[in-house]
């Protein structure tokens, strides 16, 4: 089905009837992330949907960074945020804005509020607050502090801007109503104080804004036509109405809201993820193994995938939790159609051809003893041509592969065994012949021989290969080293109710394989170039680890999803 042809979800059904109502005239949406870490896949989501609304309906998207709380913002997440709307292959409209840049603005608007006896600075402790905020079946009661005169609440807030009191001291508040059903009207904070330097405005202000009271209002400063937020925010709409409709604002935004993405065996709060950075449990935001979109792309993901994956599971105002497998499917889709094919032998056996000048110089030139074995890049697409594969009379293959059992059915192993044969992948069929072990009685190298006349041809009648194995040459090779990544968590929610996430870590989330073995091809590898490792999964190049001389290669996934066995 193509995109046109598809059926519209519910925000698309709401943009279109507003567009052909007049309503509107041109769709202008935003994606608002405060940058206190880094993004995740489900953020991912709401990229994908804010940005594509724009691009469905020929309008704009803008990116918005809401960084009204210095104590946990940071110009590095600012700057990796941007990286991965950029990396998505999405472009914002004009600058990148910033709440900050509205700062004086929101002041003058908290002063116009307390001028009309709707806000008032209130000096109750964060416990006094709570306490007569009330609860959701208890109505709350008047701060001591709420029928201030408006000279006092002026006189107030000025000194809170002049940073006469300290952190957590007094905060400004919208003066609504104590008694509302919804926890979100009873005179909500506005202000608070904050005395640390701002990624932005240096050490300009020491009293910020909240999400809450800015939110409304950078949408109606930038035209947002349709502001859209995920399900945690409908019960906040009210206040975002009451601050539109109570403050001068150029432009009348309205909210809507979607489910936001929950995956299984998935942590993506901002907190935790953070924690796991900061206690160590992972290579930073970007571990392959996060669920951030830097870790999907250091892992080898493509933004293809990504953008598949959010157009797989929809828009829907009902919370659902998605399968991870879903994501996974997406991802092997992409790498299966796009990349390119190589062989690497992550735990090496040494093969030793007795026959090889008699045979591989059969009809294959030999130059300093090296044959050349070709292979398409990609089995499935001639356009992108062929490699070349060194053949040479000592060649590695995985350990796994071979088994000195002759008593194995084939349908049980169909690999080498003593005595019988196997076809090299692209190249020739090979019988094993002898087997070396040292003292320990460890295998450390095969004898074998060359069936002449198999490259590209059936054996001679009677031999029949058990299977097909890979391989790269003992001398002509690219020494690696191999990250074989895997859920990072092995329960399927982890952080559900009380449940400390921490416990339920895969032991298994990470194997680090040194000494692997890669054909020569990967030498050129660039990061986040994926690469089917053929019969292992898909691998891209770690640009944070690898050096000149050894590179590390990251599974990106399984060819198989090994887990659906597991539950």
């Amino acid at each position: 089905m193509s995109e046109t042809s598809k059926p519209l979800n519910f925000l698309e059904q709401i943009i279109s009837q507003d567009l052909e109502a007049g309503k509107h005239q041109t769709v202008t949406t935003r994606f608002p992330p405060e940058p206190n870490g880094y993004l995740h896949i489900g953020h991912a989501k709401s990229i994908c949907l804010n940005f594509g609304l724009a691009e469905r309906f020929g309008g704009r998207c803008n990116l918005r960074f809401d960084d009204t709380n210095p104590a946990k913002e940071d110009q590095e997440y600012v700057e990796s945020i941007v990286r991965d709307v950029e990396w998505l292959g999405f472009k914002w409209d004009g600058e990148i804005r910033y709440a900050s840049s509205y700062f004086e603005q929101f002041y003058q608007w908290a002063l116009q509020l307390i001028q009309e006896g709707k806000a008032y600075v209130c000096h109750l402790d964060a416990e006094q607050t709570k306490e007569y905020r009330g609860w959701a079946t208890k109505p709350g009661k008047d701060s001591p502090y709420r029928d201030r005169s408006v000279e006092e609440n002026l006189a107030e807030f000025e000194k809170m801007r002049a940073g006469e009191y300290e952190e957590g001291a007094c905060v400004l508040r919208a003066k609504i109503d104590m008694a509302s059903p919804n926890m979100n009207m009873r005179d909500p904070m506005l202000y608070r104080i904050r005395k640390q330097s701002h990624h932005q405005t240096g050490d300009k202000w020491c009293i910020y804004p909240t999400y809450d009271f800015a939110h409304g209002q950078e949408d109606a400063i930038e035209g947002i036509s349709h502001s859209i937020c995920t399900l945690e925010f409908a019960d906040h709409r009210p206040l975002y109405e009451w601050f539109i409709e109570n403050l001068p604002v150029p432009s009348q935004p309205k909210q809507y809201e979607f489910a936001r993405l929950e995956l299984n065996y998935t942590v993506t709060s901002k907190r935790k993820l953070k924690q796991l950075v900061d206690e160590g449990f992972v290579d930073g935001w970007d571990d392959p193994r996060m669920p951030t979109i830097s870790g999907l792309r250091r892992r080898g993901v493509s933004p293809t995938a990504v953008r598949h994956f959010c157009d797989l599971i929809g828009v829907t105002k009902s919370s659902s939790t998605i399968d991870v497998a879903t994501l996974e499917h997406a991802i092997r889709d992409d790498l299966n159609n796009v990349a390119p094919r190589a062989m690497c032998v992550l735990d090496p056996l040494l093969i030793t051809v007795t026959n090889f000048d008699e045979v591989a110089n059969d009809g294959h030139e030999l130059v300093d003893g090296v044959a050349q074995m070709l292979q398409p890049v990609h089995p499935n697409d001639e356009s992108r041509g062929e490699r070349r594969l060194p053949f040479t009379q000592t060649l590695y293959i995985d350990r796994a592969d071979f088994n000195e059992d002759s008593s194995l059915s084939r349908k049980k192993f169909k690999r080498l065994v003593a005595g019988e044969y196997v076809r090299l992948r692209g190249s020739y069929v090979i019988k094993a012949e002898d087997i070396i072990k040292d003292d320990a009685g460890e295998i450390t190298e095969l004898k074998v021989s060359l069936v002449p006349g198999t490259v590209g041809n059936n054996p001679p009648e009677g031999i029949r290969p058990r299977g097909v194995i890979h391989w790269v040459s003992a001398t002509h090779n690219v020494d690696c080293e191999v990250r074989l990544y895997d859920r990072l968590f092995n329960d399927e929610a982890p952080d559900a109710g009380d449940k400390n996430f921490l416990d339920f870590i895969n032991p298994d989330s990470l194997s680090i394989i040194s000494g692997a073995k890669a054909e020569l091809s990967l030498a050129d590898a660039e990061p986040e170039q994926a690469y089917q490792f053929e019969r292992e999964g898909y691998f891209c190049l770690d640009a944070k680890h690898s050096e000149a001389d050894k590179p590390v290669f990251n599974r990106t996934i399984g060819l198989k999803d090994n887990w659906a066995n597991k539950v």
